[in-house]
């Protein structure tokens, strides 16, 4: 064998060479092949955001991937590019809360895994893993140290800050690890946010002081909880003492506050309202000291936080001293004095200002009990002693006197690190033997923005060591002491960013073991320098105003609290080690429960949840959502899915299997034979907070077999349609493929329904009113419109209506009817004998009918007589609307008596009960021939008449929508008049099924708008005579009686209708009137909505395409409109009464009728529903707007001509004291009232006429009404609607009087049209003089009346809620409180 050297110089043979370079030259092609496919495929843009740490949250990192990446290799890229080590973290979908993460180890492409590729932006964030912050990668240890480095050096462009390796410097906490949202960032620092419950982030920095304050927190820890004696939820140390012990040993980046507010007694409203911090505190202190009565800590707060102050006035002419020892817990600092122009630069200055002494002189001067006389006197404040936890409040917010707002002030004020208050101490013996007790305090107070800043708690004791108390020591001492006890270093910084309307609080704090300063803010706990501090001292560029804008935001400082130096007294923090034993246990407690917390967020984490569907057997169609851990496989989740759903006892379980299914189409997608020992999470594609399809728990017979579910199928709902019985059955459910023919198609129903796939007709119904005749044998499906779920309709019989062209067949009809028909709901008017004047009777169909009929009150016309007219009528139905044309004179009860208003009567036959007045009529055709035939005795028909009732016209526009449900058989409606009935097996007849709806609809006349009426806005289609000029309608109709459960409708009479909706409402008006006894053009037809409102149907040539199955429908009696008829309703105006505005009645206005015929007719309903008895020349009629009177209509004016009508018109009433004084339109109706300034009184409205609008002519017109000489008269305009009240108190001042203009209608009275209001009054009238506590008396008379006319009074900001805490748990409700 011959032998060649390889690269590596050694011999191969020459075969192996060749096939060595054979094999090298493939793979260079497929790897040439991998870089080419690589371009061509789909890539996958990824921006992920990394939200385990603070500085990282506003970073990206961004990789565009292909498709077919798989997620093991998304892991390893995205921790590559951000430093971490991979399996440290977790990838969860950015765009939902609570999002399972995806799976580390998954061979599952991208592309399967709900990513989107071509461009679009998949979002994803990078949390902690199992609570556990990400690992940062390195090449020696896996970690990075950077204990020696500032996090304000610390920069990066992609990846994670570095952490440091201890917690603070501080052994007391351990690094915190979980958090309940992945948007909250962990805390670099080892120590444990707060969460935000809405408005709670002043709460959340006082509660991480006092955690900071070691003092405070190592007494929490040595009190202890006796379980026997208070109820934990409500107990405040308790809580305090389990939020403390969370926030030192949690591995949590923040924990909730809501277990310490509910030991408040607050409820949830209190999240959303912000309080002052210093409020918060001082309330708190409160509540602790309560709560630690007769305990070792009952005295803690005062130890800690109390100090004392001498508040004293000093008489400078004799020397004598009247003093009080007052407490206080914070010393409230002014920002800048009242009326200054200069604020006070640091808080030293501030703290000088506060004890400087005021000089009482002038009248200020202070009665000396020594000299008996008054004298200038001193009066200051003095401290005398401090305490260990100093507390200066920065009182920022203030009040503008300008503008009448709180506003906050950003002046500049520093503060020190170290704070020495040796010069504010008193050191001369002030106490004196001639000393008095002052009863009013010197506290200073914060006013309106927050509650009492200085206790008002006096005390007596001197003597009491807490603190540094130098008023019980000598001089000597105090010479000797001060400087070096009264050094206090700053540890707190509550900051405030916002304006005085709100904002936000949080906290800068010092950590006593390392002396680093930490941002507290909320969840966010980071590291800060002496610069971020400096920062809140306050100040702005530029110039600005006195005060600052009641809306300028700005970011300062508003609490200090210093300690005082002192290391005999300064405590370090209880550690783990030296906690008492019952926070030992409480420790060992909490850190079970988080243990719990955690594995069941790791259970819920992988835990699929998925909607899931049943049609049970007894219950119908079932939803709930089926919670199964993702490792279970898929006999175990439907034997979950089997409980859930109640089908023991009911199905075996062997009988049910769990498909995949599509609730919106009502697919179902697959089945999953042999798929059983599959787990959940591989058959779903994993975790995830949604899914694209749903479960469905199918079930069979015991004798049944389950059919596959292919991907790729098609389901086709089938109805087999009987055309003998006119039937629809219900749908039988076939599979079948897109690619089938319609051949294949037909064989595979023939063999599911047991039809004949020769003579088989199929119609697809691909969308709502579109149907599809399938003819063509080998057109497949999916050319036909097929989807993922369909619906046809098959037919086979020997009929031959298969002959005729579709849309002329009865299956047409048929399907058209089924398609196109609702079911309403339908309330009759309440029968209420007595009222009607008159009535119509019509007798027993078959009887002999020579004789009258005896009626009450009605007219006696015989059955036939009624219905040949009406037949007659309706075969010339256009000739009659050629002839409608006349206007007709008669009355209302004329016209309703009249056997005209019977045409078109097109009802079901339906027997009549004897003890029920419900009109009942049939068909004229139909019953024409029964009567020529053969005599019916089982049915009567009644029709009367009925008043009015009353109308509601609330208005909705909601609606109700439903499915088509089937009834119960009852007569049917024939609704054709051009042909005779075919009676058909179940008593339909063949003109109960529907034209063609795409062409036979709109063979006949189409009925339009009248112009005239469109213009008008009226929706009446009766002409004069109260005809309707609708044409009839070859619609479906089908009325049957119904007992409704309903409590409203009891004492109704109610009708089941099965209707075609494009019937129009006139149709559907004419159809119903046997049913209601009047004829259409006196009843009403009202829609009911959800909220039980009802709407008034009035377009007559509307169809009734907006409603929708079992949609109610109120029929009330009333007339209905003719053309050119509007609905009034009419008010009275009463000019002097407390409401001016009172409806009368509701009236019909026509077009072309003059305003005294409209009173003429108003004027008897007036006196009938009213009880007015008026004289038609002592009443006139005005417009409204709204509430205010405007023009006078006068009598000869015409309606539409002018005057412009609308439909929902609204008129005033007015009734005069005189004839009418209005003749022409020239002259200009004012209501005037006299202002008397002299009695704090308004006189009554007085009218007057003026010819012109000149002032003059006015002022002439008030100084003959009042007898005020015109040179004295002023006169100003009423502002707002009618009346225009407004306070006696404000009237004199706030109206604008005597305006130098020689006419009306110009600014600023612009007086142009009737029924301006105008005040006067004599300008030699001085007002009243009030004492206080009269006009005290007449505001509150005044408010309550302008109260009750719905007039406001003046502006009133919204009250702030009181900040309480209750320490029993609750607050006390009284009911007698608004």
């Amino acid at each position: 064998m011959e032998m060649v050297p390889s690269e590596e110089n050694q011999f191969v043979p020459k075969e192996g060479l060749f096939w060595s370079c054979r094999q090298s030259v493939i793979d260079e092609i497929k790897r040439i092949s991998q870089i080419h496919n690589a371009a061509e495929e789909p890539r996958v843009l990824c921006i992920i955001q990394d939200t385990t740490s603070a500085k990282t949250v506003n970073e990206r990192l961004t990789l565009n991937l292909p498709a077919s990446t798989t997620l093991s290799k998304l892991y390893e890229d995205v921790a590559h590019k951000a430093g971490y080590v991979n399996g440290s973290f977790d990838l969860a979908w950015g765009n939902a809360q609570n999002m399972a993460p995806l799976e580390h180890n998954s061979e599952m492409s991208l592309s399967d895994s709900s990513f989107e590729p071509g461009g679009k932006k998949n979002f994803l964030q990078l949390t902690d893993k199992d609570g556990e912050q990400p690992q940062i990668a390195s090449d020696e240890s896996g970690t990075a140290d950077s204990s020696g480095l500032d996090d304000s050096s610390q920069e990066r462009f992609i990846g994670p800050l570095q952490r440091d390796g201890s917690a603070g410097g501080s052994g007391d906490y351990s690094s915190p690890s979980y958090s309940y949202s992945s948007i909250l960032s962990k805390s670099e620092t080892g120590y444990v946010g707060l969460v935000n419950q809405a408005m709670t982030c002043y709460l959340n920095s006082l509660l991480q002081t006092l955690f900071m304050t070691p003092e405070f927190r190592n007494a929490l820890y040595n009190w202890e909880f006796e379980e026997s004696e208070e109820d934990p939820v409500t107990s405040i140390p308790y809580q305090l003492q389990r939020l403390f012990v969370l926030l030192q040993t949690s591995k949590k980046r923040a924990i909730e506050t809501t277990d310490v507010t509910r030991s408040f007694g607050w409820d949830s409203s209190e999240a959303w309202q912000q309080h002052d911090v210093q409020e918060l505190c001082r309330v708190m202190f409160d509540a602790l000291e309560q709560k630690w009565k007769q305990t070792e800590q009952a005295d803690l707060i005062n130890q800690l936080y109390q100090g004392k102050l001498k508040d004293y006035v000093r008489c400078l002419e004799c020397g004598y001293e009247s003093w009080r020892i007052d407490t206080y817990l914070d010393i409230p600092l002014v920002i800048r004095p009242f009326g200054a122009s200069q604020a006070y630069g640091s808080v030293e200055e501030a703290l000088q200002a506060f004890i400087q002494p005021e000089t009482l002189d002038g009248p200020n001067q202070y009665f000396c009990e020594r000299c008996k006389k008054k004298c200038d006197a001193r009066k200051g404040l003095r401290f005398l002693h401090f305490p260990y936890l100093l507390t200066l409040q920065l009182k920022r917010f203030d009040f503008d006197y300008t503008t009448m707002h709180r506003i906050k002030l950003n002046d500049r004020m520093t503060f020190p690190e170290e704070l020495d208050m040796s010069p504010f101490i008193d050191v001369e013996d002030e106490k004196s033997p001639q000393t008095e007790s002052c009863t009013d305090s010197g506290a200073e107070n914060e006013g309106s923005c927050h509650s009492d800043q200085m206790s008002n708690d006096f005390s007596t004791d001197d003597c009491v060591d807490e603190g540094i108390c130098l008023d019980s020591t000598s001089s000597t001492e105090r010479a000797l002491k001060p400087k070096s006890l009264l050094t206090f270093e700053l540890f707190s910084v509550m900051v405030h960013s916002g304006s005085a309307a709100g904002g936000h609080y949080y906290a800068y704090i010092k950590s006593f073991s390392d002396g680093q300063w930490y941002s507290f803010n909320d969840q966010h706990v980071s590291k800060i320098t002496q610069d971020d501090i400096r920062k809140t001292y306050g100040g702005s560029s530029g110039s600005r105003g006195y005060y600052s804008s009641a809306f300028a935001s700005s970011t300062n400082a508003y609490m200090l609290i210093y300690r005082l130096k002192d290391p005999s007294r300064n405590s370090r923090f209880l550690s783990v080690e030296d906690f008492p034993e019952h926070i030992k246990s409480l420790v060992q407690k909490e850190k079970e429960s988080e243990e719990q917390e955690k594995r069941q967020r790791e259970i819920e984490r992988n835990t699929c949840k998925i909607k899931l569907f049943c049609v049970h057997p007894v219950k119908m169609m079932m939803e709930s959502k089926l919670e199964v851990h993702k490792d279970k496989i898929l006999r175990e989740a439907t034997e979950m899915a089997y409980k859930l759903m109640e089908l023991e006892g009911v199905v075996p379980l062997d009988c049910c299997r769990l498909v995949k299914y599509d609730e919106f189409h009502e697919y179902l997608e697959r089945s999953y034979e042999g798929e059983e020992d599959t787990p959940m999470g591989l058959l779903l594609g994993g975790v995830k907070s949604s899914y694209m399809f749903d479960l469905l728990l199918e079930t069979r017979r015991p004798d049944q077999v389950f059919q596959p579910y292919k991907p790729g199928e098609v389901m086709v709902k089938v109805h087999v349609v009987d055309l003998k019985t006119e039937t629809i059955a219900l749908p039988i459910s076939v599979r079948a493929y897109l690619n089938q023919s319609i051949t294949e198609f037909k064989q595979l129903i023939a063999q599911a329904t047991g039809l004949s796939a020769e003579t088989m007709r199929v119609v697809l119904e691909r969308c709502y009113n579109d149907l599809r005749l399938l003819y063509v044998p080998n057109k497949t499906l999916k050319a036909e419109g097929f989807f993922r779920s369909n619906k046809v309709f098959v037919e086979s019989s020997e009929l031959t209506d298969h002959q005729v062209p579709f849309t002329d067949s009865l299956l047409w009809k048929l399907l058209d009817r089924h398609g196109n028909t609702i079911r309403l709901f339908v309330l009759l008017p309440e029968q209420s004998p007595g009222t009607l004047a008159s009535r119509t009777l019509c007798q027993k169909a078959g009887e002999d009918s020579d004789g009258p009929f005896e009626g009450s009150k009605g007219n006696r016309k015989s059955v036939e007589a009624i219905l040949e007219e009406s037949t007659e009528k309706l075969k010339n139905l256009s000739l009659q609307q050629q002839q409608q044309q006349q206007g007709s004179s008669a009355s209302d009860s004329q016209k309703s008596s009249d056997t005209s208003d019977f045409e078109h009567i097109e009802s079901p036959t339906q027997e009549a009960d004897s003890n029920s007045s419900l009109c009942v009529a049939a068909d004229s055709r139909e019953l024409e021939n029964r009567i020529s035939g053969s005599s019916d005795t089982e049915n009567q028909f009644v029709c009367e008449e009925r008043s009015d009732s009353e109308v509601n016209n609330d208005r909705s526009t909601s609606s109700v929508d439903s499915d088509i449900l089937s009834s119960s058989h009852s007569s049917d409606t024939l609704c054709n008049a051009d042909s005779g009935p075919i009676q058909l097996a179940n008593g339909l007849d063949s003109h109960s099924i529907t034209s063609s709806r795409r062409s036979k609809a709109h063979e006949g006349k189409k009925e339009t708008w009248d112009t005239a009426e469109e213009d008008s806005g009226t929706d009446s289609e009766y002409d004069d005579n109260g005809k309707s000029k609708a044409e009839a309608q070859y619609l479906y109709f089908r009325a049957e009686p119904y007992s409704q459960d309903d409590a409203s409708w009891d004492t109704h009479k109610c009708l089941v209708l099965h209707v075609d909706k494009r019937i129009t409402l006139a149709a559907f008006k004419q159809n119903l009137e046997p049913y209601v006894g009047v004829p259409s053009s006196q009843f009403k037809v009202f829609r009911v909505y959800a909220n039980n409102q009802e709407f008034e149907s009035v377009r007559l040539n509307e169809t009734l395409s907006s409603f929708s199955d079992d949609n109610k429908i109120t029929i009330r009696l009333g007339r209905a409109l003719k053309k050119g008829e509007y609905r009034v309703k009419v008010f009275q105006l009463l000019v002097n009464e407390p409401e001016p505005c009172k409806f009368l009645v509701e009236t019909v206005f026509a077009k072309g009728m003059t305003v005294r015929q409209s009173k003429e007719e108003l004027l008897p309903q007036l006196k009938e529903q009213c009880k007015l008895d008026l004289s038609i020349d002592r009443v006139r009629l005005r417009k409204k707007t709204w509430k205010n009177p405007g023009t006078v209509f006068l009598d000869y004016h015409v309606y539409e001509e002018d005057i412009s009508i609308s439909s929902n018109w609204e008129v005033f009433l007015e009734v005069l004291d005189d004839s009418e004084k209005m003749k022409s339109m020239s002259q200009l109706a004012i209501l005037t009232r006299k202002w008397n300034p002299a009695t704090m009184k308004l006189g009554p409205f007085q009218e007057a006429i003026l010819e012109s609008s000149s002032v003059e002519e006015l002022k002439e017109k008030l100084s003959e009404m009042s007898g005020i000489p015109m040179e004295n008269l002023e006169f100003a305009k009423g502002r707002g609607t009618f009346p225009c009240d407004i306070s006696v108190l404000e009237i004199h001042q706030d109206l604008d009087w005597n305006p130098k203009v020689s006419t009306l209608n110009v600014w600023p009275l612009y007086i142009c049209d009737d029924g301006a209001v105008v005040f006067y009054r004599d300008n030699r009238d001085e007002p009243l003089e009030l004492s206080e506590d009269e006009r005290n008396e007449l505001m509150k008379k005044e408010s309550s009346r302008l109260l009750k006319t719905g007039h406001r009074v003046s502006y009133s900001p919204r009250k702030e809620k009181a900040l309480k805490i209750y320490l029993d748990g609750g607050p006390v409700r009284d009911p007698g409180q608004d």
